[in-house]
């Protein structure tokens, strides 16, 4: 086969192919081998849909649902090219009673349209708007594994990992932002064997290199160079470029700014007197005060009012370390991580990110089980008494001097005054409220 990510080669007889892969697909499931005439791309998947513990006879579940789902797609960038999805795509699904679908980044389905008959078909699978389809939920399928491997593919019958969906062919290719180069989602057609065609796939690439350049044309950014960088990982006062300019924050200033950046759409007065200040005796007067300061520092036309916003898109830390976590890139996530959000900082929303973000990425560690990853954690100022990643270490790494730590930690969180006082496990963050 001259393309690995197309599911047939000219000539191939759609019937006997899918035989063959119902059985190859039954040998992995009973004896761990992936046989021929599966492909590499299709056979790593498997392997990767056995790891993360799906059973060939699962579904996929509905994540978000009614007005969720609305707010979701309403605010998600895929959104602006859902006209051009439908104008290139939509016709053809209906006329060969197929699906348009288009997923986000973690593989949850935003839009399924096309033919009707189709449609109820295909929900009796949970093919469906809000369904979860990351190829770590529901195993090979183009729309999740597209995503998960960044590149265009095609899935042929019982090349899905799952055999409710075996019936099915898909096409899927991912969309990404194209400033930032990352994956936004993918654009997916679905429908029967005849989609099993050099054709389709090609069809669905070219559809999103367009949504790609429609999203160029649509939101033209300053270049990446001329846009304001904020740390403030690791950092009580954050810092600021801007202009040629390195601003030193102060911790009130640092807060406003780091939740601003968080929420381009902005915040009103209230929503913003509320993020940043645990007593409720301050007024919007203290607030509009401190707001007035740091539009005087930053300079002309970066913070607007009502509601209060930054006029560009500031990159921050923050938000690298969240959107590498959001694609697993978890090495990268954790190279950018260097330390708590503006640590000393009390504002209840600050103190609700913080956690968040270091619990989302010390979960991930744990989850790699990488040694080293792990290992740079534990010794660090916010890692050396977080037991959980030393108890991973232990597993991944079961020397003696990571054993001894280990003993000493549970020897401490089991001390009669740990227990009477109620300390929590150290690293065991709570969730975000």
């Amino acid at each position: 086969m001259t393309d690995p990510w197309v599911a047939l080669e000219p000539g191939a007889d759609p019937a006997e192919r899918a035989r063959m892969l119902r059985r190859a697909h039954e040998t992995f499931t009973e004896a761990g081998t992936v046989p021929r005439p599966v492909r590499p791309v299709v056979a790593d998947s498997w392997r990767r849909s056995a790891r993360a513990g799906v059973g060939p006879d699962g579904s996929a579940s509905v994540e978000l649902m009614d007005g969720d789902l609305g707010v979701y797609r309403a605010e998600h960038p895929l959104a602006r090219v859902m006209p051009l999805f439908r104008e290139l795509l939509g016709t053809f699904a209906a006329d060969g009673e197929h699906l348009l679908a288009v997923c986000d980044a973690h593989g949850r389905l935003l839009w399924v349209e096309g033919h009707a008959s189709t449609r109820r078909q295909a929900g009796l699978m949970n093919f469906v708007p809000g369904a979860r389809w990351a190829e770590n939920a529901v195993g090979t399928n183009a729309p999740g594994t597209a995503v998960a491997l960044d590149r265009p593919v095609q899935v042929f019958a019982a090349e899905h990992f799952i055999r409710q969906v075996q019936p099915w062919t898909c096409a899927a290719a991912p969309v990404h932002d194209p400033r930032t180069g990352r994956v936004l989602g993918a654009v997916d057609i679905t429908g029967g064997d005849g989609l099993a065609h050099p054709h389709s796939l090609g069809f669905v690439q070219a559809v999103a290199r367009a949504a790609e350049s429609h999203l160029a044309l649509l939101a033209p950014e300053l270049p990446a160079a001329d846009l304001p960088e904020l740390t403030a990982l690791g950092r009580d006062e954050a810092q600021l470029l801007t202009g040629g300019r390195r601003i030193r924050l102060s911790r009130r200033h640092s807060e406003i700014m780091v939740l601003l950046s968080c929420h381009p759409e902005g915040l009103t007065g209230d929503e913003l007197l509320c993020a940043l200040y645990e007593d409720e005796s301050v007024t919007p007067v203290t607030l509009r005060a401190e707001l007035a300061r740091l539009r005087r520092l930053l300079g002309p036309g970066l913070l607007a009012s009502r509601p209060y916003r930054l006029t560009v898109p500031v990159e921050s830390d923050v938000s690298v370390v969240e959107r590498r976590l959001e694609t697993g890139a978890v090495t990268a996530a954790a190279t950018a991580y260097s330390g708590p959000l503006l640590p000393a900082s009390q504002a209840p929303s600050v103190v609700r990110l913080r956690r968040r973000i270091a619990d989302g990425l010390r979960t991930a560690l744990i989850a790699r089980r990488d040694p080293d990853l792990l290992a740079d954690w534990a010794h660090t100022p916010w890692g050396e008494d977080d037991f959980e990643v030393w108890r991973a270490l232990v597993a991944a790494r079961p020397t003696a001097a990571v054993r001894s730590r280990l003993a000493a930690l549970e020897a401490e969180l089991s001390s009669p005054d740990v227990r009477r006082r109620g300390v929590a496990a150290p690293g065991a963050l709570r969730p975000c409220p």
